[in-house]
């Protein structure tokens, strides 16, 4: 029997949201009966077609801050991590990329006048590969963090953070304290400053008394919902957005809440000279209103900054 529309729509979805997070590895209790295992079942949704970049136009004024020899070549070479929606993800062709990120890249390389090179990059690889001075800019949802400033500087473009998932039948209905894990299976990807959160703050449990939290990590997000899907995981701690964008796309699973917020950034090595001029784009796009069009097609407009900065201190955590 061939598939009907509608299957091949859900195909869809659940490619975006599963196979194409193989190469991301980012930022309830379950009483009820597991999920079944196999694919989660989907919404549906479509997929955001609005061009919302061919009318972005040069900015001579952002394009004169760019180092010469970047002005010269015309050229921004980016590593971009290929996770999930709204960040950036494969579409079912293996060759198209879309998304929030993407779409605000391409839009910061017109404003300065430069073509994009981009390469699809494993996420953990990308921070230690611009040091090399392979890439120019990393993209990646990359939250802005105290560490991670040691290395890494940061061009602000939207105010993400953490937040946790569960399944649809579990008994939480919110996480503000990490303690509320205590005796939990947690979800969550490698490497991430979920896992480092995770992770510092595991002896709560033990000095409130209670059975630590069990950190599972996994180097795929897709294998992270299906462990929540089939039971074997209580709770999903990932990013804000991603999860809300999940959980309209997939059923039986529920957005539970932030948790901390962090400013997200393109990244570049220390000390690059080109942070002035991604600081300028990213503002002038604000000002014209492409930057709005932008988060508004991909469902971010909560996630908009004032103002794009140049890395600034880290948003501090919550106390509990």
């Amino acid at each position: 029997m061939s598939p009907t529309s509608t299957q091949r729509r859900h195909t869809v979805v659940f490619t975006l949201i599963t196979a194409a997070a193989l190469t991301l590895t980012a930022c309830g209790a379950g009483d009820g009966p597991a999920a079944p295992a196999g694919p989660a079942r989907t919404k549906g949704a479509a997929v955001p077609t609005a061009d919302v970049v061919s009318s972005v136009t040069r900015d001579e004024a952002a394009a004169k801050l760019l180092p010469p020899d970047v002005r010269r070549r015309g050229t921004i070479g980016v590593a971009s991590a290929s996770g999930t929606l709204p960040g950036a993800a494969y579409l079912p062709d293996g060759r198209t990329l879309v998304g929030g990120d993407v779409d605000l890249t391409d839009a910061v390389a017109k404003v300065l006048g430069l073509r994009v090179r981009r390469e699809v990059v494993g996420w953990d690889a990308i921070l230690p590969a611009l040091g090399s001075g392979k890439y120019d800019v990393g993209t990646g949802n990359f939250g802005v963090t105290e560490e991670r400033r040691r290395t890494i500087d940061f061009v602000t473009y939207v105010n993400d953070g953490q937040g946790f998932a569960a399944r649809a039948d579990s008994p939480l209905k919110e996480i503000t304290d990490l303690t509320q894990l205590c005796g939990l299976k947690v979800a969550t990807g490698g490497g991430t400053t979920f896992e480092a959160t995770l992770e510092r703050n595991r002896p709560r449990c033990a000095a409130a008394g209670k059975k630590p939290y069990d950190v599972q990590v996994f180097g795929d997000l897709g294998a992270q919902w299906m462990s929540l899907q089939q039971g074997r995981s209580d709770v999903l701690m990932s990013t804000v957005n991603g999860l809300r964008y999940a959980v309209t796309q997939q059923e039986n699973v529920k957005f539970l809440n932030e948790y901390r917020r962090l400013d997200v950034g393109f990244a570049f090595k220390k000390g690059t000279p080109l942070a002035p001029a991604f600081q300028a784009a990213v503002n002038r796009l604000k000002a014209d209103g492409t930057y709005d069009r932008i988060l508004r097609k991909w469902g971010l407009t909560e996630s908009a900054i004032a103002a794009s900065r140049i890395s600034p201190p880290e948003i501090p955590a919550p106390a509990k």
